[in-house]
C-alpha cells in the first residue's frame, strides 16, 4: 500500500499528537527496531531517526570531515491522528543516488531534494531529502530497505568516547546568542524560525528540518571548520549571501527542502575554515538578519 495519500486532503489537516504519548509505545519500539537505533524525541512530538555515514572518509581539502559536521543523515517523524509525516535527508555516494531514489518512490515517499550541501569533496556526495505520509512502521520498513542500497550502516554505531573540546564553546554560543551542545566532536547550534512554518495546512516544528544548522569542528593548529545552512526567506537569501561573504564565509548551494510551504523557505549552505572566532563572528552577522 503506497505511503502517499494524494487524493486524501484530511490526512494534511490532523493535528500532531503529543510525543509523551506516543514515544514509549509498541508502534514506535517497533520503528527504531526496524531502523536499527533508537529515535530521539524533539519538541513539538518529533521522533528523529539520525543515520552518520560513519562508513566514509571524506576529506575537503586538507580537512577530514566528521559525521557531525556534515555527513549526518536523518529521518525525523511527526505523528499524527492518522499516522505520521517523516520527512529526512540522506548522505550518499553519485552510485547510490539511483537505486535509494527509486526504492524511496516505490515505497510511496516522495523526493523533494537532490543536491550538493558541500564543494570540492572527496568522495562526491549527494544529498537526498524525502516525504512520506502514512504509517510509521511501514515509512520505517520503506527506509530501511531504501538505506539498504547505500553504505549506510543499519545498525547505530557505538557510541564514541567523549573526547575534550578545543573550542571555546561557551564564547561561540555568545557570539551566536544560542545555546550549542558537543555531538561526535562538533559544537552544534541549532536555531529556529519564530514564526510557524506551514506545509499544505500542517505546521512543521523546526526538529523536522527546519532550523538553522551550525556545526563547528575543532581543526590542528588553532583551526576550525564550520559547515551548515540557513533556513530563511526568500527576501533574507540576499543580505545573509552578503553578510557570509563578507566574513570570507563560502556559500556552496542555495536551494529548497520542500516543495511548498508557507512562508516559502530557502536554504542556504556554507563553509569556511578558519579560527573559531572569526566563523563565529560571521555567522552571527547572518543570524542577525535571520532574527529581524
Amino acid at each position: 500500500m503506497r505511503l502517499v495519500f494524494s487524493l486524501v486532503a484530511v490526512a494534511w489537516l490532523v493535528c500532531a499528537v503529543p510525543a509523551q504519548q506516543l514515544a514509549p509505545s509498541p508502534l514506535w519500539q517497533a520503528v527504531e527496531q526496524t531502523l536499527g537505533r533508537a529515535a530521539a524525541p524533539q519538541p513539538g512530538g518529533v521522533m528523529t531517526f539520525r543515520f552518520p555515514r560513519t562508513d566514509l572518509s571524506v576529506m575537503v581539502g586538507d580537512v577530514p570531515i566528521r559525521p557531525a559536521l556534515a555527513l549526518g543523515g536523518w529521518a525525523a517523524f511527526l505523528p499524527t491522528a492518522t499516522g505520521a509525516i517523516a520527512m529526512g535527508d540522506l548522505v550518499l555516494t553519485t552510485a547510490e543516488v539511483a537505486p535509494v531514489e527509486r526504492a524511496l518512490e516505490a515505497g510511496g515517499a516522495e523526493v523533494m531534494a537532490i543536491h550538493n550541501h558541500l564543494i570540492g569533496e572527496t568522495p562526491r556526495l549527494v544529498y537526498l531529502h524525502f516525504m512520506a505520509r502514512g504509517d510509521p512502521a511501514a515509512i520505517a520498513t520503506m527506509l530501511r530497505a531504501a538505506l539498504a542500497l547505500s553504505g549506510t550502516p543499519l545498525v547505530a554505531p557505538p557510541a564514541a568516547p567523549a573526547a575534550p573540546m578545543s573550542l571555546d564553546t561557551a564564547a561561540i554560543a555568545r557570539a551566536l546568542g544560542a545555546p550549542g551542545k558537543v555531538n561526535g566532536g562538533v559544537y552544534q547550534t541549532n536555531v529556529a524560525r519564530t514564526e510557524p512554518i506551514v506545509s499544505d495546512g500542517v505546521t512543521l516544528p523546526p526538529a523536522m528540518g527546519l532550523a538553522t544548522v551550525i556545526n563547528i569542528q575543532p581543526l590542528d593548529s588553532g583551526r576550525a571548520a564550520a559547515a551548515g545552512d540557513f533556513v530563511l526567506t526568500e527576501g533574507q537569501v540576499t543580505p545573509v549571501i552578503r553578510a557570509l561573504l563578507a566574513h570570507g564565509i563560502s556559500v556552496t548551494a542555495v536551494h529548497s527542502h520542500l516543495m511548498s510551504s508557507t512562508p516559502t523557505l530557502r536554504f542556504v549552505h556554507f563553509w569556511r575554515v578558519g579560527s573559531p572566532a572569526a566563523l563565529a563572528e560571521g555567522i552571527a552577522a547572518a543570524l542577525a538578519i535571520q532574527r529581524k
